[in-house]
């Protein structure tokens, strides 16, 4: 499955910025698993730069988002993904259009972000990192314990 993670992930696992940072981390931590594939933009590595730099000074924010681009591949933010995110008319925040057409070319399942209501235009789905959680990673352990639990009885 390919994920596309909103800067507001990013910011979250970088600061450790709980309640999110329960979810957030295990999400990031997906990128060590081959059924996953995690990506992110440009554009979301320079809004959690930002943030991280605010928080942790110009070195550290660096060094944090390099262990981040180690792990996570990076979408493409080119002519295209411009120019789509211009051309839709249901698309009023240019920003959140650019991510969209980011994870659009990189061919992603999903977007994870904490502000669902921006990606009301999407043709992908799009989870709250609580939701995809729940769905994703809580819902494969229950179905692995019960397929460990009946072989233990039959």
């Amino acid at each position: 499955m390919k994920i596309f993670l909103d800067a507001n992930i990013l910011v979250s696992v970088l600061n450790k910025e709980y309640p999110l940072f329960t979810y957030t981390s295990r999400i990031v931590s997906l990128a060590d698993r081959t059924k996953f594939t995690l990506f992110t933009s440009p554009v979301c590595l320079a809004i959690a730069f930002y943030f991280a730099e605010k928080k942790y000074k110009s070195a550290s924010a660096k060094q944090r988002i390099q262990i981040l681009c180690d792990h996570i591949n990076i979408a493409a933010a080119n002519k295209n993904t411009v120019l789509e995110s211009l051309k839709n008319p249901a698309i009023s925040d240019f920003e959140d259009g650019l991510e969209y057409y980011s994870a659009i070319e990189a061919k992603c399942d999903c977007i994870v972000t904490e502000d669902i209501e921006d990606f009301y235009f999407s043709k992908i789905e799009v989870l709250d990192s609580e939701h995809f959680a729940e769905r994703y990673l809580l819902s494969r352990r229950v179905s692995q314990a019960k397929r460990e639990e009946l072989s233990r009885k039959g």
